[in-house]
């Protein structure tokens, strides 16, 4: 079970501008980790609609010289389901789109605007869109995968369990080829305020099934990776190894890799370029993606 806050966000870029603190000023931590990208290997497409709303929007990585029919990673960034915006994640649309892999980086709705499972919903949508259209942009319809980190990992998965969200906008679970979870929050109490994205009463002692993906593990899913930190103290490492599990347990088939030294934040900065050293995220990633 896991325990969630809303101040994790602040650690991780505070740490990130005191390290850059030497050689730049007014820094945020996306503008660390997107300070190197550049798009020489990579056309971006930006504030594609997929849908009717504001925040339904999507940017494309098209890698230069990719394959005919490149696979397809849509990628779900974290922020605890209040916070967040595809742009700051460019440093993960060309680490994807670096393995070959067209990335789509869609927004979502956020709380308090919404509350659960509106975000969820939207991301169905956009998995729907990039079903539709993606092979404009060079990407194969058949060999779509999702990822998430944080919060983003609890939609993609929730995605993958959970038939229904993608059954309503009129696609089976079965068309995602395989999923991968960063720092995935997947049997968990919200802690504080975050009980209120999931309509939560502060007297509640456990929270509705429906928002937890591991009560949708069975053995019917797409293949699965769940990657998680060691020393994460915002996602208790538990849920990937007990997702993991129970899902085999059913028949189905998923891996969990555990990074002994790495906590929340490091999972998804080891996805930007100068910081690929701290552990093989992206590379774990992309061979099981390429393995299904």
């Amino acid at each position: 079970m896991v325990l969630t806050h809303r101040a994790f966000l602040q650690p991780f870029l505070f740490i990130l501008c005191a390290a850059a603190a030497f050689f730049t000023t007014g820094c945020t931590g996306f503008d660390i980790l997107n300070a190197p990208v550049s798009s020489v290997g990579y056309t971006r497409h930006v504030d594609i609609p997929y849908g009717n709303i504001p925040r339904q929007k999507l940017d494309i990585y098209q890698p230069r010289g990719a394959e005919p029919n490149a696979p397809v990673v849509i990628f779900f960034y974290g922020g605890e389901w209040s916070a967040g915006e595809k742009g700051n994640y460019r440093f993960a649309g060309e680490a994807l789109s670096s393995e070959g892999f067209i990335a789509v980086l869609p927004d979502y709705r956020l709380y308090p605007h919404v509350t659960f499972p509106a975000f969820v919903e939207d991301a169905a949508k956009s998995v729907r869109w990039v079903h539709d259209n993606i092979a404009r942009f060079g990407g194969d319809p058949s060999r779509i995968y999702l990822m998430g980190h944080s919060a983003g990992a609890q939609i993609a998965v929730l995605l993958s369990l959970d038939p229904h969200y993608l059954a309503d906008v009129g696609l089976n679970r079965n068309m995602i080829r395989a999923t991968a979870g960063l720092s995935g929050p997947y049997d968990f109490l919200p802690y504080g305020d975050d009980r209120l994205v999931f309509n939560m009463k502060a007297t509640d002692k456990a929270p509705p099934d429906a928002m937890e993906p591991i009560h949708f593990a069975d053995g019917h899913a797409p293949p699965m990776l769940f990657i998680q930190g060691g020393k994460d103290q915002v996602v208790d490492p538990s849920n990937a190894t007990e997702m993991q599990q129970k899902i085999c347990k059913a028949g189905g088939y998923a891996k969990a890799i555990i990074y002994p030294d790495m906590a929340h934040e490091g999972i998804v900065i080891a996805l930007a370029s100068p910081w690929r050293w701290l552990a093989p995220v992206l590379k774990d990633s992309a061979e099981f993606f390429r393995e299904h």
